[in-house]
């Protein structure tokens, strides 16, 4: 067998990106995403996207994604290769990344057998380079032919200060449904975690403006809902309810504030996440019309 070669492109070899024959079932191709647009925008690099290559044929592929301005990247979420199970496991290997894998899949994906063959390989390829499971999430998007959902009045909704809303964090974060910040706090610790997620919510481009925390008439703390934008589309960035306050439907009524926000500001669309697990955030999302648009795999080093 020839000898495997793996590296990443050099300037002006984008076009190799593309020699890898791939049906595009699953992953950002299945999305239409143009790798050449977000090349120019600064969001793929040719230093972030590598191949794998037999002689002259690219056998496998990878592309990591950050934000114009970010030195390293976010995650790595175009993963793509022939037959060449040991070149897709090599190519992660030799990578110098360790950021996370976001396998991008239609809804009920495993419930297609080709779909199913497709992203399994990825998985499993991912799993022999050294990866594990983390998460599944479910990608809903909204958009003003979905409807604007009912907006409760139950809740007083404030702007706040970088202070006030890592308190807010800290507070929502006590448990939590959320896979990545129980990833994080047990490796890091709670403090950290609501950092990391305050860091997060200043990254998006989005107006930080845009930040509320939520009240009861009593005036007490019920959560934090945060709309804002990606370098890509107007997102939730991250709704939470405190503890004591679960199980009264809140994360609907921050879920609403929030598209409407959005809404006025002239969304054409809205995007928001959460986990498979986190049921009743997802059922939120379901009663204010949000479709599910996508399913998202997790792994990570």
């Amino acid at each position: 067998m020839t000898d495997l070669v793996i590296r990443p492109l050099r300037a002006g070899e984008e076009d190799l990106f593309f020699e890898l024959a791939d049906p595009a079932l699953v992953g950002m191709a299945w999305t239409g995403r143009d790798y050449r647009e977000l090349l120019s925008r600064h969001e793929y690099r040719p230093e972030w996207t590598w191949v794998a290559q037999r002689g002259d044929r690219v056998v496998a592929r990878a592309a990591w994604w950050g934000g114009p301005d970010d030195a390293d990247p976010i995650n790595l979420d175009w993963y793509d290769f022939d037959s060449d199970h040991e070149a897709a496991v090599a190519l992660l290997r030799g990578a110098p990344f360790t950021a996370e894998y976001c396998l991008v899949l239609p809804p009920r994906w495993r419930d297609d057998p080709v779909v199913a063959v497709e992203a399994e390989a990825r998985l499993s390829a991912a799993r022999e380079a050294g990866m594990r499971p983390l998460v599944e999430r479910i990608r809903f998007r909204w958009t003003p032919a979905d409807g604007l959902p009912a907006r409760p009045t139950r809740l007083e909704y404030r702007p706040c200060d970088d202070d006030a809303m890592l308190d807010a964090i800290r507070r929502v974060h006590v448990g939590t449904l959320d896979a990545h910040v129980r990833d994080q706090t047990a490796r890091e610790g709670a403090e950290a975690a609501a950092r990391e997620e305050l860091e997060i919510l200043k990254w998006f481009p989005g107006p930080r403006e845009w930040w509320r925390l939520a009240y009861t008439p009593a005036g007490a703390l019920a959560g934090l809902t945060v709309p804002s934008r990606n370098y890509a589309v107007p997102v939730i960035g991250l709704i939470g309810v405190v503890p004591e306050l679960r199980g009264h439907g809140y994360g609907y009524d921050l879920l609403a504030e929030a598209t409407h926000m959005l809404a006025e500001e002239g969304a054409e669309e809205v995007v928001g996440e959460t986990d498979f697990g986190n049921t009743p955030m997802a059922a939120a999302f379901h009663k204010a019309g949000y479709p599910v648009v996508q399913e998202r795999v997790f792994m990570k080093w």
